[in-house]
């Protein structure tokens, strides 16, 4: 074996393409770049011309012609809330949530349900580029069964609320029934961490926000909540407790850099400090907020002030799909409009949101969001021979104003290809389908 050989750095995979979109410390674009992946990780990246020379790989993929990036995380879900998709549009938050969701939940969801309306939102995931998701829904088991079967990546919430809610009727044990989901799911896989998800500071009293915050950091798992998304809340926090909702979850202890508000969309200039202070994690879904009439959150405004915000879609219910690059232009144009800027919200600030900033908000920085060596190998390619995609002067603005999630062809997960050019390779979508068609059909 010549010596060249030898000093070669041993890999499973090499993906070679046109463009390679690291996200980085110093946002490197690459022009004919490559990824090395051994095992569930990234080994280097670099030119496709230095990579071929320098790394043994038992597989190459050829993604010539591609755009290579990190995969996207959808930072606010209810996954299992595809079967609802569609049900009750155009409605107030208070009537959709009270008439139509809460009675439809109580009747139709199970855990098998569950399982199946969880895989089509991973099916409809991964086929437009996200690799992480983080949810938060009743019989959280079926979720945590499609996750372990689809190959995705997630932290998954159970629903915890104070009143009777799917597999909980006893609200008295709706915390013990929330631990005793993260006890299941602990460290089973490498790919799902468990969570506790509280509705609300309106459907959680302050004894059951502390004691769901408390089991979270026993387990040194994130805690998630809806936290200032709409002035109905506002008003009503402001009644009950004579805090505005961010204050009210800080004066109960609950603000830390394990913790993961939802929407902000109501918040002041105080309470934005308030969220960059303690490192808490928001997601930003703006196509939700739009449709429900919520408002606009003040995204420039958290970004300046250092808050961690990450792109969420929330669930099908109220978006009506769990398209990131959809929720990227989304975001891009609508605080432009708002606030008569066009030079706000970047396609640069808006990527590094659906990619490094949703990682820094689940304090997964340290392996997830970019492509550097050592990080997992969470991956997607975008074919960019595409009429819509032609021609290209900045990739980072295509992803945001111009690729669609039907645009990606390929989609590695902690090192293993879960899709190749458009095909899953882990689950039967048809099968899937049919399954939440039989659930809708109940339903309707």
């Amino acid at each position: 074996m010549r010596s060249d050989e030898m000093n070669k750095t041993e890999a499973d995979l090499l993906i070679s393409g046109d463009f390679v979109l690291t996200f980085n410390e110093g946002k490197e674009i690459l022009e004919k770049g490559a990824v090395a992946v051994a095992g569930d990780g990234i080994v280097a990246v670099g030119n496709s011309s230095d990579l071929v020379k320098e790394v043994e790989a038992k597989e190459e993929l050829d993604a010539n012609g591609c755009l290579i990036m990190p995969g996207l995380i959808n930072l606010h879900t209810h996954a299992a809330m595809t079967c609802f998709r569609g049900l009750a549009d155009d409605l107030p938050l208070q009537e959709w949530l009270h008439e139509h969701i809460f009675p439809a939940e109580a009747t139709y969801v199970s855990e098998e349900n569950a399982y199946w309306a969880a895989l089509l939102a991973v099916v409809e995931m991964i086929k437009s580029g996200t690799t992480t998701f983080c949810d938060g829904y009743f019989f959280e088991d079926g979720a945590a069964r499609a996750v372990t079967a689809s190959g995705i990546r997630a932290v998954l919430g159970q629903g915890v609320v104070d009143f009777p809610a799917p597999g909980v009727p006893d609200p008295r044990i709706n915390l013990k029934a929330a631990e005793a989901f993260v006890f299941r799911w602990q460290g089973k896989s490498p790919r799902l961490m468990p969570s506790i998800f509280c509705h609300s500071p309106y459907t959680c009293s302050p004894e059951t926000l502390i004691g769901a915050k408390d089991i979270c950091r026993e387990h040194e798992i994130p805690f998630q909540i809806h936290l200032a998304e709409t002035r109905t809340e506002l008003e009503e926090i402001q009644q009950r407790y004579g805090h505005r909702p961010v204050d009210h979850l800080g004066s109960l202890g609950l603000l830390d850099a394990q913790t993961i508000c939802h929407h902000a969309v109501i918040v002041n200039d105080e309470e934005i400090e308030l969220l960059a202070r303690s490192g808490v994690g928001v997601s930003h879904n703006p196509e939700s907020n739009m449709k429900l009439a919520s408002g606009v959150a003040p995204l420039p405004e958290m970004l300046a002030a250092g808050v961690k915000v990450g792109l969420g879609t929330d669930g099908c219910a109220s978006n009506n799909n769990l398209d990131i690059f959809q929720e990227m232009d989304s975001a891009a144009k609508i605080h432009k409009v708002h606030q008569g800027d066009p030079a706000l919200s970047s396609a640069l600030q808006v990527a590094v949101m659906a990619t490094s900033g949703g990682a820094a908000a689940l304090g997964m920085s340290p392996v997830l969001g970019s492509l550097e060596p050592g990080k997992k190998a969470d991956l997607i390619t975008i074919d960019l021979n595409q009429p819509h995609l032609t021609p290209m002067y900045d990739p980072c603005s295509h992803l945001v104003y111009a690729a669609r999630g039907a645009d990606v062809r390929d989609v590695i997960i902690d090192g293993s290809i879960v899709m190749r050019e458009r095909q899953l390779l882990e689950m039967d979508e048809q099968e899937i389908m049919a399954k939440v068609r039989e659930i809708a059909a109940a339903i309707r």
